[in-house]
């Protein structure tokens, strides 16, 4: 394990803040290199992670993206946040992982070489398969650290997401933080078997998972909302003062719309579908959501909203099949 010292205010803490058996002192900013794996040509992998410890006493949180490989606004929100995050002013530590799949990444794909999905595989376990090594690693060195955790993620191929929170608002404390954020929509969602959020929670961390924009892409608002969002819930914590706007940033929501459930509109028939509505809109029970027809526009059918709601989800390839999810609403309530 590799430790890069930048910044040395204070001296050791007495009972020990340690990643990968490197000890980090109060007042740092610490690169460390994790041991992951080899690829076959022998070269060796290793986790980056960034840990900025405050002079000053205070909550441990991580910020994560990268989980599925392809999945890339995260890794500039995390640059950004630790880009205003000055480790004198901040209280607690954050513990950045920018890129968690790295196999992934490096190939361009959500998963990892043998198919598995990283974000289906916690807690995992030192002997499994490549994906619960790399879970187990992370849970150990990383989550074990931690109160509370930001997971950041965009849709799956040929989708794009509304920025959005998923958290489990049934706890007073997520919720607060959820409110704090300030995504345009956070959604009361259940967790999903294997998933790090899951797994987290199951151990007393208070986790938040961004959703925003398209895999392989950089989402300017998506990413803005991010940051701020990070920034709002540092600030909510006590960990760090919120940083001044600027003028030129995009305009960032100051509250989210509560949702408690979501449903997928499926197509009626193959063929092509023209969407007529977009992220973020609301819309009423039996609105025209968009078309689908064939190649020259015969036999078309209209999709129809069945409940009122708000887009929080859309396909980007107008190519569907009978069955496909075409579009996602959220049925939500006022702002918090």
């Amino acid at each position: 394990m590799v430790a890069k010292r930048r910044k040395s205010r204070a001296p050791l803490d007495p009972e020990g803040f340690h990643i990968g058996g490197v000890q980090l002192e109060p007042g740092t900013v610490s690169d460390v290199e994790l041991d992951m794996a080899r690829l076959p040509t022998r070269t060796k992998l290793t986790l980056p992670v960034r840990v900025v410890r405050g002079a000053s006493d205070g909550p441990c949180m991580w910020l994560s993206a990268g989980i599925h490989g392809d999945e890339l606004i995260g890794i500039e929100v995390i640059r950004q946040v630790l880009e205003q995050v000055e480790v004198a002013r901040l209280c607690g530590t954050i513990i950045a992982v920018p890129i968690v799949n790295l196999h992934g990444f490096l190939i361009r794909s959500r998963y990892l070489p043998d198919g598995r999905d990283l974000n289906r595989s916690f807690p995992g376990g030192k002997r499994g398969s490549l994906a619960a090594r790399l879970a187990h690693l992370f849970m150990e060195e990383i989550v074990s650290k931690c109160q509370y955790g930001i997971d950041f993620h965009t849709a799956t191929n040929d989708r794009v997401n509304l920025p959005q929170l998923r958290v489990d608002l049934g706890d007073d404390e997520t919720r607060e933080l959820a409110r704090a954020f300030g995504a345009p929509v956070t959604i009361d969602a259940r967790l999903r078997d294997g998933s790090l959020r899951e797994v987290a929670t199951q151990r007393g961390v208070r986790v938040l998972l961004f959703e925003g924009g398209e895999a392989q892409r950089f989402d300017t608002a998506a990413i803005a909302i991010g940051v701020r969002g990070v920034q709002r819930v540092l600030a909510r914590l006590g960990m760090h003062p919120l940083p001044p706007l600027d003028a030129a940033a995009p305009v960032v929501p100051a509250a989210s719309r509560i949702a408690t459930r979501c449903a997928w509109i499926r197509a009626p028939r193959s063929g092509l579908f023209r969407c007529v509505v977009e992220n973020g809109q609301d819309v009423e029970r039996g609105a025209r959501l968009g078309v689908i027809a064939n190649v020259f526009g015969e036999d078309a059918i209209v999709v129809k909203a069945k409940n009122a709601g708000t887009v929080v989800s859309l396909a980007l390839n107008p190519v569907v099949h009978q069955g496909d999810a075409i579009l996602r609403l959220a049925f939500t309530t006022d702002a918090t």
